[in-house]
């Protein structure tokens, strides 16, 4: 049975968490308590209960956090320590394994409220001929909408992704700005990635680009160079953990 051929259910699909523990903004952030367990390990408890994925490991150039994953009973890859992006952090956990796997989904290892189904939702996408993937959310406000700090996405017909920006993208013209959302549909990225082998290999090899460069986003260089990113709607928020004053949020999170 070939790659494309194979339906989405039958296809082998490695699901990789990168975790760094060194971070400007929160060092050692994989290994905060989150009421009685790390974030890594409520991170890798929800990814294993996707039953899209044949395995799971976290990818981390640290050996607290390596140490800290066996202890629970996960598995885990020691990577280098010169990775940019969890992209090449994947395409090197990738080539530890000989073969048998037709996708890798990146899993981030700060969102410890990942729904499992956000993961088998993406996972849908992936018939052969998808050559990326990612989930994209409606916008409901005017703060996200302007918030440079979540990045918006604009698609096409298909689904696809046409660009990704920190801006709101499409300018309304002749609109207030706070009142944009309520006149046209803008998405959001909700940052899981989804990648046919084959693609992490060659994305791995591309240099950065001039948008990636200009807007910061790793994705845009992979668009710069012709590949195709497909997106699905997903309903859940998941909320990423980038300060020590979001697990104060992350708690009322999981409280409700």
């Amino acid at each position: 049975m070939t790659l494309s051929s194979k339906s989405p259910e039958h296809k082998h699909i490695l699901g990789i968490i990168p975790a760094r523990y060194a971070s400007s903004r929160f060092p050692g952030k994989p290994l905060i308590d989150i009421l009685g367990k790390s974030m890594i390990r409520r991170v890798y408890e929800q990814s294993i209960a996707a039953t899209s994925l044949s395995k799971v490991v976290v990818a981390t150039d640290d050996q607290r956090i390596y140490d800290h994953v066996l202890a629970f009973g996960g598995e885990a890859i020691m990577t280098g320590t010169e990775h940019t992006s969890g992209t090449d952090r994947c395409r090197e956990v990738l080539n530890t394994f000989k073969s048998g796997f037709d996708y890798v989904i990146n899993i981030q290892g700060d969102e410890p409220f990942i729904d499992p189904s956000q993961i088998d939702l993406l996972a849908s996408l992936l018939d052969g001929n998808t050559e990326l993937a990612t989930l994209i959310i409606p916008v409901d406000s005017a703060e996200l909408l302007f918030d440079k700090g979540e990045v918006k996405v604009v698609i096409n017909t298909q689904s696809e992704a046409l660009y990704f920006s920190r801006s709101p993208i499409p300018f309304l013209k002749g609109v207030p700005e706070q009142e944009w959302h309520q006149h046209h549909v803008y998405y959001r990225h909700v940052g899981l990635y989804a990648y046919r082998t084959d693609i992490l290999q060659k994305i791995a090899n591309l240099p950065p680009s001039s948008l990636e460069k200009a807007e910061s986003l790793e994705q845009l260089r992979w668009m710069e160079n012709g590949y195709h990113i497909k997106t699905a709607l997903t309903s859940f928020d998941s909320h990423c953990i980038d300060s020590p004053e979001d697990i104060e949020k992350a708690i009322r999170l999981m409280k409700k």
